[in-house]
């Protein structure tokens, strides 16, 4: 078959990936990751594809991509989604049928695995949805509508039969990650990896995955809930360092490399025997990843050795009852110890910082804010609470009457940055928002940040290079006033 994989058109350098997709005040665009992945497993069992990344792309408008799309003939569209971006992105996929009606289209991503039904029966037009990963899934549709198959028969979809719309049950979690090809190996193909941005890390970056699945219940986390699931597995470290040495030889200038595992230290022991394949076989890769507040000094120390020049951190709040309340499961204390290690070994940490969680109050937000500063990362962003359909964040904000949003496109601004829709009781949601300017300020413009800022540049003058590039963008923003 021939199979079109499109991140849609929306805003330019909208990253619609990301945990809560936005622009982003600091320029960060996440590359279409699993896009990616469903293309190489596709190409693997013999199709024929193409990935079109059209808001990281300057080369491709609307209308170019429809006149692409009318003049090639696929037979499948995966057509990538949010939640804020759902009309757009489903209606783009309503206009692919209308200049090549015989292509079947597919939504995929986030939005679409919570919410696939009601999706479908607003959307008349779309055939179908793949549910949570979904590569396995799209080999597996591909090869039903290839051979003349009930497509509502392949685990993983919900698709329209006429008037109706029909959930096939779910797909198992693939275990066999090794299986899986190289996601590079798509980026080298497709995408110009120039055109992707981490703020927090060197430019310019690649990202993978080691392992998928995250076992921990954070209330608001959207991705293990309802698309990669709380079962946690992994690749081999031998597959992974195959891998490395594969980027290190295609990108011999690669700034870094980023593991966008939800989190990539759930197993310590397989963390340390990764990172020790990692110098075994002289990878020589400097790297990033996202972890928790409770890593161990040793397993940093092996980290820091192995080339781990920074971690994403979600630290959400210093107030040790609302780090309770959203499950977080790490305590002020712990995550203080875990800052002082990390800066004892050498490793960066980019810190994350929420409001807006159940029990909120002003005192606890300032609570937070002060942690910020006490804790010191290197870079920091404050964000009021982003509720995503089928977290159990969202759950609790629609039950108990707290969203204030009439539609999905509410979730970002006109300006397509990110919009709270919840009110808490006492704490509207402009003044979560105005907390979360305030605090950024308060944080990057204090004596201390600024000079620490300074002899950092002076430590490590590679750091300059994305310090200049994500500020460029980030203090356009620094003094915009709340809506």
């Amino acid at each position: 078959m021939k199979i079109l994989a499109l991140n849609p058109p929306f805003l330019p350098k909208f990253s619609r990936e990301q945990r809560s997709p936005a622009l982003t005040k600091s320029g960060t665009l996440y590359y279409p990751m699993w896009l990616a992945y469903a293309v190489g497993a596709l190409e693997e069992t013999g199709h024929e594809c193409n990935l079109i990344d059209v808001p990281a792309d300057p080369g491709w408008t609307r209308d170019g991509v429809l006149r692409h799309v009318a003049s090639s003939a696929y037979d499948l569209a995966l057509v990538d989604t949010s939640t804020p971006t759902i009309d757009n992105d489903a209606g783009f996929a309503a206009a692919i049928k209308e200049v090549s009606p015989e292509t079947r289209t597919v939504l995929v991503g986030p939005h679409v695995s919570a919410l696939p039904e009601e999706t479908l029966k607003e959307f008349e037009t779309v055939d179908g949805v793949l549910r949570g990963e979904y590569e396995m899934t799209a080999v597996a549709l591909a090869v039903a509508l290839e051979n003349g198959g009930d497509p509502s028969a392949v685990e993983g979809v919900t698709w329209r039969i006429g008037n109706k719309v029909v959930s096939a049950p779910a797909r198992s979690p693939l275990n066999d990650l090794d299986s899986l090809p190289y996601v590079s190996r798509v980026y080298d193909k497709y995408l110009a990896i120039g055109n992707y941005f981490y703020s927090h890390s060197r430019y310019p970056i690649v990202t993978i995955l080691t392992a998928r699945g995250c076992p921990h219940y954070c209330v608001f986390c959207v991705y293990p809930q309802v698309f990669s699931g709380r079962e946690y597995r992994v690749r081999s470290p031998d597959n992974v360092v195959a891998e490395l040495k594969y980027i290190k030889e295609t990108w011999p200038n690669l700034g870094e490399l980023m593991f966008e595992d939800d989190t990539f230290s759930v197993d310590r022991e397989r963390t340390r025997l990764l990172c020790e394949a990692m110098l075994d076989e002289g990878v020589g890769l400097t790297w990033s990843a996202n972890a928790r507040a409770d890593l161990d000094y040793e397993t940093l120390r092996v980290m820091r050795e192995a080339g781990c020049r920074l971690l994403c951190v979600g630290v959400e709040s210093g107030d040790d009852s609302m780090l309770e309340s959203m499950g977080k499961q790490v305590g002020r204390g712990r995550i203080e110890q875990f800052f002082a290690d990390a800066k004892r070994v050498d490793v960066l940490v980019h810190g994350c910082f929420m409001v807006g969680n159940p029990g909120e109050t002003r005192g606890t937000m300032e609570k937070t804010l002060e942690f910020a500063k006490k804790l010191r990362p290197d870079t920091a962003q404050f964000f009021p609470i982003m509720v995503y359909p089928g977290t159990a964040m969202y759950r609790w904000a629609e039950q108990h009457g707290h969203l204030t949003a009439d539609g999905f496109s509410d979730w970002l601004t006109d300006e397509g940055l990110h919009n709270c829709v919840v009110d808490l009781p006492g704490l509207p949601a402009s003044e979560l928002v105005a907390f979360c300017d305030r605090a950024r300020r308060e944080f990057y413009l204090s004596p201390g940040y600024v000079f620490y800022k300074m002899r950092q540049l002076l430590k490590r003058p590679r750091e300059l290079g994305r310090t200049l590039k994500s500020a460029r963008v980030f203090f356009k923003h620094l003094y915009k006033p709340a809506r």
